[in-house]
């Protein structure tokens, strides 16, 4: 899969935000705004410019990279879905928008709604000069107040929100972001047992509710995971250089690990298998993991089969795949 590097109006709006900045200042803040995320806290640490600015150097390329490999996911999956409205649920500096705006051209309005007055300006900020989200709406206050006088978008997004959200509110909420969505609901979570266990609850409520999975799932049946086994997919994204001085790294690049699911009103026509895992690969066959409409299956492609071997090589774990080229 193709490394999802940022769109070069979006680079080109933090560089202009980083002149004047302390590198220094920056990384320590990006360290304590995550130390907050991950001791269960939520954005009321992100209270300034500065504060903003050194969120979206450390998550913005990350985030943005697993929204589009999930939204690259669901167009191979839907390939005549043209939304034209947006609603970015829990937007912060609107990376979520920024990812939809590069995979869907036909994508008009933008509705962003966050309760963080810092990452909202600075969302408003990087998207001025931009071709395409110069135009955006972004309303401040509590997600559900807002959601509830919003108009419905083709497209809704949740990606990285709902684990700061308590169990009752996270279903109250899933409920009012499905009733505004016209077409397709996209949430994307980290990919650790507790971010695919926040997914999951929320998939098996809002099938209950009418929905059906487009990605990555090719079947409304219950997950056939159990644990320690959880469904999760990684995205290999480069790192610019103030990336790389916030977060104290020397890799060029990191790996973001995330879960996703995409859920539409209307029943999906194909339904795939997915890779779940990367294929082992050997002289005398390919070995996958997969999840397929029957439940979970092994396949092995062995290397007689020339076409099918030479095809199943070039699987890559989070791939669709289609039932004719497994071989079990």
């Amino acid at each position: 899969m193709t490394a999802p590097d940022l769109p070069a109006e979006l680079k080109a709006a933090l560089d202009a935000k980083l002149h004047g900045l302390s590198r220094n200042d920056a990384a320590e803040r990006a360290s304590l705004i995550s130390k907050t995320y991950r001791d269960g806290g939520n954005s009321g640490a992100i209270k300034t410019e500065t504060d903003a600015l050194a969120y979206a150097l450390a998550r913005m390329p990350a985030t943005y990279a697993a929204v589009t490999a999930s939204l690259n996911a669901l167009r191979e999956i839907t390939p005549h879905f043209a939304p034209t409205s947006l609603l970015d649920i829990g937007a912060g500096p609107g990376t979520a928008s920024w990812a939809a705006a590069e995979a869907f051209a036909s994508l008009k309005e933008f509705t962003l709604l966050d309760a963080n007055a810092a990452l909202r300006a600075l969302a408003l900020d990087l998207g001025r000069d931009s071709t395409r989200l110069r135009e955006l709406i972004y309303q401040r206050g509590e997600a559900r107040a807002l959601l509830a006088a919003a108009e419905p978008a083709d497209l809704v997004i949740a990606s990285y929100v709902i684990a700061e959200l308590s169990d009752a509110e996270r279903s109250a909420l899933a409920e009012l972001i499905w009733a505004k969505t016209r077409d397709t609901l996209l949430i994307v979570e980290p990919g650790t047992p507790a971010g695919y266990a926040r997914i999951i609850a929320l998939r098996t409520q809002l099938i209950a509710s009418g929905a059906h999975v487009a990605a990555p799932c090719p079947h409304d049946g219950k997950c056939p995971l159990t644990p320690p086994d959880w469904c999760h997919f990684t995205q290999r994204l480069p790192r610019l250089r103030a990336h790389k001085h916030i977060k104290g790294a020397e890799l060029p690049f990191e790996d973001e690990k995330f879960s996703y699911v995409a859920l539409t009103r209307a029943p999906v026509t194909q339904h795939p298998a997915r890779v779940l895992a990367q294929p082992a690969v050997s002289k005398v066959e390919v070995s996958a993991k997969l999840c397929t409409a029957e439940g979970l299956a092994l396949a092995r492609i062995p290397s007689r089969t020339k076409p099918d071997y030479a095809r199943a090589r070039r699987w890559r774990w989070g791939d669709a795949v289609e039932q004719a080229d497994i071989e079990r």
